[in-house]
């Protein structure tokens, strides 16, 4: 008989959701991780903390009232780590308290310390002590997570040279800065540094940025950004950074030279799984430290799962949660329905971005057609109340069933806004639903209204030229 019916390994977003959704399911649970780090990454150095940074970056330099009250308005003048910081750590407190909370509620046994397979059923988790517990369990589930990459090329020092872990222990808000990678989390952290002043150079081996979002939306952040004083470097990639005694430089292959404060590489994420020991439990990772699983969220080793970021792409915290509860109910035998292919995906930028659904350049390469519904929050009476002059929300619409074949957003409460989209998408709803519903005045929500009755117009437009 095993010590447990379940075991997760790793306490972030799907580690959580595996080990609680179990116990509600009547198993006996354990969940394995170390004490500073229950919450897993997410909580610790991940979501977390630059989610709570870019609130605390957007109050204290005022940068949203600018459009009402000037551009000199700043709610502090000499904003300083310890003020990032302080917001920062209370979060994560309390986050980390929630967490805590919900194990113990559901009686799952937490087992401080760090895990790896002895054998297929056998966890060895190595704690404070020198001795190392052996635990034995039915099934497990890895949600160890991710760390950032780091190249081999790089002298990492988390002081001028850091990854974005080493962003929650900087000492000051540099002057200049230049970012690595124009991924989510280096454009996350590149717009959080200009709108603190600080002068960002970001470097970027591709063409464009965030090629997985909306062109239009894509140049509307790059724009902003650009008034914020971001330089964008594309098509160049890095040579090697040198540190000076009050800096570094960083040298690019063609040949250019940047002076900074401080470099931060986003160079994607290595999956956590080096010291698994997997070859235990007759298993591999690849190159990136991902794990190969099924639909069911199962490796090759039928009664172990894995799920989060170290399976890989989407990599949210939120599809990571219900991967977790999934994949639990499939090791209980109670299988519950598929996640629904309509996911939002959310960027924290400044201002942020958010869609469900397809892109244009998607609908366009598979020769699907669409029209073009969009509403600019200054139109709006809400957007002028809150001083968006800039934000817009664009939806596309199949002129043959009218139904929405994606909703993107940009600007205020885009991250919000875009669920009211993918509820419609979700219940199969129409353009017709959006045109018909009343909405809340003034809100930003409006925007739907506005750009479904812009969508509609041209349908009926065309209509009418067809005859």
């Amino acid at each position: 008989m095993n010590d447990f019916d379940l075991l997760v390994l790793g306490s972030g977003p799907g580690g959580q959701r595996a080990a609680i959704a179990a116990a509600k399911l009547g198993r006996k649970v354990g969940i394995v991780d170390r004490r500073d780090m229950i919450g897993g990454v997410c909580i610790n150095t991940g979501t977390i903390p630059s989610k709570t940074m870019r609130e605390a970056v957007l109050y204290l330099t005022g940068l949203n009232q600018r459009e009402l009250y000037g551009q000199s308005y700043r709610v502090k003048d000499d904003i300083t780590v310890a003020d990032l910081g302080m917001r920062t750590q209370h979060v994560i407190g309390r986050e980390t308290d929630v967490v805590r909370s919900q194990l113990a509620r559901n009686r799952v046994a937490v087992l401080p310390g760090t895990g790896r397979f002895l054998e297929p059923h056998a966890i060895g988790i190595a704690g404070a002590g020198d001795r190392e517990q052996k635990v034995t369990a039915d099934r497990v589930v890895i949600a160890t997570g991710t760390r950032p990459a780091r190249p081999d090329t790089v002298d990492f020092d988390d002081r001028t040279i850091i990854d974005s872990d080493g962003i929650i222990n900087m000492d000051r808000i540099p002057e200049t800065m230049v970012v690595v990678g124009a991924g989510v989390i280096g454009i996350e952290y590149a717009s959080m540094f200009a709108a603190l002043g600080t002068k960002v150079t970001v470097v970027e081996r591709r063409e464009r940025m965030l090629d997985f979002c909306d062109l239009e939306i894509v140049e509307a952040l790059k724009y902003h950004l650009r008034d914020l004083a971001v330089t964008f470097r594309f098509r160049e990639s890095v040579a090697s950074v040198e540190r000076m005694p009050n800096g570094t430089i960083t040298v690019l292959e063609s040949g250019k030279r940047i002076p900074a404060d401080t470099v931060m590489y986003s160079a994607g994420r290595q999956g956590m799984t080096d010291d698994l020991c997997l070859e235990a439990a007759g298993l591999t990772a690849d190159r990136r430290g991902r794990i190969k699983v099924d639909d069911d969220y199962r490796t090759e080793v039928p009664h172990i799962y894995a799920v989060g970021d170290v399976i890989g792409f989407p990599s949210l915290a939120a599809t990571s949660m219900e991967q977790g509860r999934l994949a639990a109910h499939h090791a209980c035998g109670e299988p519950v329905p598929d996640i629904n292919e309509t996911q939002p995906i959310g960027i924290y930028t400044i201002p942020e971005i958010s869609f469900v659904g397809r892109t244009e350049d998607a609908l366009t390469e598979a020769k699907v057609p669409f029209e073009v519904g969009v509403s600019r929050y200054r139109e709006l009476a809400r957007g002028q109340i809150i001083g968006d002059s800039y934000g817009m929300l664009k939806l596309l619409v199949s002129p043959e069933d009218r139904r929405l074949l994606g909703v993107h957003v940009f600007g205020t409460g885009a991250t919000e806004l875009v669920h009211i989209g993918q509820t419609v998408m979700g219940c199969g709803g129409t353009v017709d639903y959006l045109v018909n519903a009343v909405f809340n005045y003034p809100t930003l929500a409006e925007s739907y209204k506005v750009a479904a009755l812009d969508a509609m117009n041209k349908m009926r437009h065309i209509a009418r030229l067809s005859g």
